[in-house]
């Protein structure tokens, strides 16, 4: 509840302008390649790309929300107000991610809702479960890596570090805005290792039906369960890091 609130006073900067910002991102795509009919995956490219971008502004700003959490505590010596309540690193950890998954989900509402302004823009959808899935793993997912990255940061600058060499770009190439089957087999295989790939076309599936994962519905249960097995790998990572006390305790 302490972090929900911590956004929600700023929740413009936190919520709505990532709305705007996706919005224009939309717009921009469409304008630019959308004209004149096109389509992909058999339909309109604005509503192609639309899932894609909100599960992108989900992920990107629960990575946000975590990786402010302890590296400010560092910097501004607030630290001792996440290490001395009398909470397991499990459950400090349940309550961190918890408010970023928050964050994402209200992100991707607000952003969903911007959509529907936009001319073209078809969110109907066919798997909820898909839908779901995608987006919760996913912002746990970033929500865990941002909470590593605020353990290892030592200024706001290393945060900054991560997310623009290693997120945007990750995030950007993971196919938001084209299929894979478009790119050279050296760079289909690499996309397949990227985890916002499935994230991104998992999500997609949810409202379209279709994705690039593959072409039966089985291989999206796997991308689901390669994302999945992922998380939890990284969240034991993280609850070791916290339980050693590392950059913390020291």
């Amino acid at each position: 509840m302490k972090e929900v609130r911590r956004f929600f006073k700023v929740q413009t900067q936190t919520i709505w302008a990532p709305a705007m910002t996706t919005l224009l991102y939309l717009m921009i795509f469409t304008v630019a390649m959308g004209r004149g009919g096109r389509e992909v995956l058999g339909v309109p490219f604005a509503s192609f790309i639309a899932p894609g971008l909100i599960v992108m502004g989900m992920v990107s700003n629960s990575f946000a929300n975590t990786s402010f959490n302890f590296l400010a505590g560092k910097i501004q010596g607030t630290i001792v107000d996440y290490l001395m309540p009398p909470l397991s690193n499990a459950e400090l950890m349940i309550g961190l991610i918890g408010a970023a998954v928050t964050r994402a989900v209200l992100v991707g509402i607000a952003i969903a809702l911007a959509m529907l302004l936009w001319p073209g823009v078809s969110l109907s959808v066919a798997h909820p479960w898909a839908i779901v899935w995608f987006g919760v793993v996913g912002a746990t997912l970033l929500a865990i890596v941002g909470l590593i990255t605020s353990l290892w940061a030592e200024k706001f600058d290393h945060a900054a570090m991560v997310s623009n060499f290693v997120i945007t770009p990750l995030t950007m190439l993971s196919g938001t805005f084209y299929v894979i089957h478009n790119l050279s087999p050296g760079f289909q295989a690499v996309s397949r290792i990227n985890p916002f790939f499935y994230i991104i076309s998992g999500f997609r599936f949810g409202f379209l039906g279709q994705s690039d994962i593959g072409a039966t519905n089985a291989a999206v249960f796997n991308g689901a369960l390669y994302l999945g097995v992922l998380t939890v790998v990284m969240g034991w990572v993280l609850y070791a890091l916290l339980k050693s006390g590392w950059k913390l305790k020291s």
